[in-house]
């Protein structure tokens, strides 16, 4: 039986339904839409308007509201808790966006859900999404249903945390390292790289921080070609709003092999 006190699926779930975290993610896709360099990215990776988008994660509509606002018409997005989904479906009917949304959780993406045999043209993983999964194996299971139901040579657009990002990054990790190895962890985290913290205004958020090396490899096991990554800076400079809401994050674009199967 499943330790209650570690992190899980359901855990995540819960923590994105809890009241505090809906209203946070509300007010920045009413408020925030697009950061300047998701839109540089999205512009650069993804120029075909007509071309069919799936958007993973997509929380309470900030990017795929944004993305139909920058003409995108052929839009699906899905998120698998369902109070964030209702404000989705909320905001699109506001701002006249027929985006089509459906639940679904990432690690089991496929023929049961309302895409059915659709294969898409691209895919977005934005705002940490993926690195909220808990345990590497379920994060490469969503990558490799992400795989399956987009066309070869299909982008991949997502952002991660760095935990080598800094020099103080990387002091705060040997010391978690340390605590790793002495047994004195936060008993809830079950992968090196987990951070389970509360902050004020957004709740309980759970994230794994991944070296560069760990996304290259689970990219080359799922069937991704890795083809850009680079930290936010480095793409466009942000809005205070923008820093405010998001610390910096490091932005990855892989292709789905022209060769590879479902």
């Amino acid at each position: 039986m499943p330790d209650p006190r570690r992190i899980s699926k359901a855990t995540v779930r819960d923590d994105f339904n809890d009241v505090e975290a809906v209203v946070h993610y509300t007010r920045a896709a009413h408020q925030l839409g697009l950061w300047e360099s998701e839109r540089v990215l999205i512009e650069r990776f993804f120029p075909n308007r007509e071309a069919r988008l799936l958007e993973a994660g997509c929380g309470a509509g900030r990017v795929c509201v944004a993305l139909w606002e920058l003409g995108y018409r052929r839009l699906h997005a899905f998120d698998f808790a369902d109070e964030l989904l209702t404000q989705a479906r909320s905001l699109a009917v506001e701002r006249g966006a027929a985006i089509e949304f459906f639940a679904a959780d990432a690690t089991r993406l496929g023929k049961g859900h309302a895409i059915g045999d659709t294969r898409f043209d691209g895919a977005l993983f934005l705002f940490n999404g993926l690195m909220q999964i808990p345990l590497r194996r379920s994060r490469r299971r969503a990558l490799r249903a992400l795989h399956a139901v987009c066309r070869p040579g299909a982008p991949l657009l997502f952002t991660t945390h760095d935990r080598d990002s800094t020099p103080t990054e990387q002091a705060l990790w040997r010391l978690e390292a340390l605590r790793w190895v002495r047994g004195e962890r936060d008993p809830r985290l079950r992968e090196f790289g987990d951070r389970y913290f509360t902050e004020e205004g957004t709740g309980r958020t759970f994230m794994h921080l991944p070296d560069r090396t760990e996304i290259l490899e689970d990219l080359a096991a799922t069937g991704w070609e890795h083809a850009f990554d680079a930290i936010r800076p480095e793409v466009a400079a942000e809005s205070r709003a923008v820093r405010d809401f998001s610390d910096d994050c490091r932005f990855w674009l892989a292709k789905r092999a022209a060769g590879s199967s479902d």
